[in-house]
């Protein structure tokens, strides 16, 4: 089996702080990790697989990378891909019989509306994401969420999922910020001077809350609010307490593999990307062995089966929904800390069929049509 990278060097927000080296090869390095491991579990039952990294620069056209690898038979793609990319590829004639992992884009509308049946997505949505960190918090009995964010595409998406989860699960957002202040003082020695004399005038008008939820994909201001707010108060979102695929304190259920394996490689410990990647190779890899399938349309059907269970070091197989094609998992909760904090979903949160499914968008609320 022959598998395609297809990635575009996107620009990466850059880290707040100088000590932290921006990450220019995430994702890669996961399924750099996976074939190695297909190949040494395929050289027991007959099986090979190839990795094919098709990465444009980032003035380059990824869709005609895409029709290059698709013009020579390649049907099964990890893709590194923002919304917009991810879509024109999916759309191409070529693709109509591929399958297409999505390891990269938590955008909403790729699991909704905007759904494709040769696209699964590997990472957790901002959906998902939001009703983890939902559920921990009114399993917390905290329920007043103050949210301050930016207003970019991705950071709407993500703040339109915490008022649903705030309906779903009984939370209530009490106050809704825009940022007001530039991006700080990253040049500057006395940048925390400022920032610790800014942060408390921002935040000292909201109502009374019980948590600081931030939203802020750009990276440019959320890890200022962690032990400055005008209140002393936890920080959750995309800084502080994080739902995620992946964490770097995470260690349960045979994951020390993965945080050994990744430093190995790549000489750096893995993130986020570098898991979804080596899941949704995974995913392919384990589906061929298992199955004994090899062309696009029989794999596409044992993957949404109720044959295909995956592990992936969340304690339990993770296997896709049917009717948006996004991967069911445990989300963990961490970001910072040594330790995990938790793992959603949380106690007491119920579902009929699987525990899963109590994060994003279950079946009867799903707006998914596939294209």
């Amino acid at each position: 089996m022959r598998v395609v990278y297809l990635g575009k060097e996107y620009p990466e927000p850059l880290p707040l702080s100088y000590a932290e080296k921006p990450i220019t090869d995430k994702g890669i390095q996961g399924a750099r990790l996976m074939l190695k491991e297909a190949n040494q579990a395929g050289n027991f039952v007959g099986h090979s697989f190839e990795l094919i990294e098709a990465i444009v620069p980032e003035d380059g056209d990824v869709v005609a990378k895409a029709k290059e690898v698709l013009a020579v038979g390649e049907r099964f793609i990890i893709a590194d891909l923002e919304p917009a990319d991810l879509l024109a590829v999916a759309d191409l004639p070529e693709a109509k019989d591929a399958v297409i992992m999505n390891i990269r884009s938590s955008a909403t509308a790729l699991r909704q509306d905007q759904c494709r049946i040769n696209v699964f997505h590997i990472i957790p949505d901002y959906a998902m994401r939001a009703d983890a960190l939902a559920q921990y918090l009114i399993w917390k009995k905290w329920p007043r969420w103050f949210v301050i964010r930016r207003d970019t595409p991705q950071d709407q998406d993500y703040h339109a999922q915490v008022k649903r989860s705030a309906t779903r699960f009984g939370g209530k957002v009490v106050t809704d910020k825009l940022y007001s202040l530039p991006p700080g003082a990253r040049n500057l020695d006395s940048g925390h001077q400022q920032i610790q004399a800014q942060l408390p005038m921002e935040t000292e008008e909201a109502s009374d809350h019980d948590v600081v939820w931030v939203i802020n994909s750009d990276d440019d201001f959320g890890d200022y609010l962690m032990y400055r707010t005008y209140l002393p108060r936890p920080v959750v979102g995309t800084h502080g307490l994080q739902a995620v695929a992946w964490d770097k304190s995470y260690t349960e259920s045979g994951a020390m593999h993965f945080q050994n394996a990744i430093p190995r490689i790549a000489k750096r410990p893995p993130v986020e990307r570098d898991y979804t990647a080596w899941l949704g190779f995974r995913a392919l890899a384990d589906s061929a062995m298992k199955s004994g399938k090899t062309t696009p349309q029989e794999l596409k059907a044992y993957l949404l089966s109720d044959a295909f269970k995956l592990e992936g070091f969340k304690g339990q197989a993770m296997s896709f929904r049917t009717w948006d094609h996004q991967m069911r998992q445990p989300i963990v909760l961490g970001g910072g800390t040594r330790v995990p904090v938790s793992t959603s979903p949380q106690e007491g949160f119920l579902h009929p069929t699987n525990l899963t499914d109590t994060l994003g968008f279950d079946q009867p609320e799903t707006k998914c049509t596939f294209k």
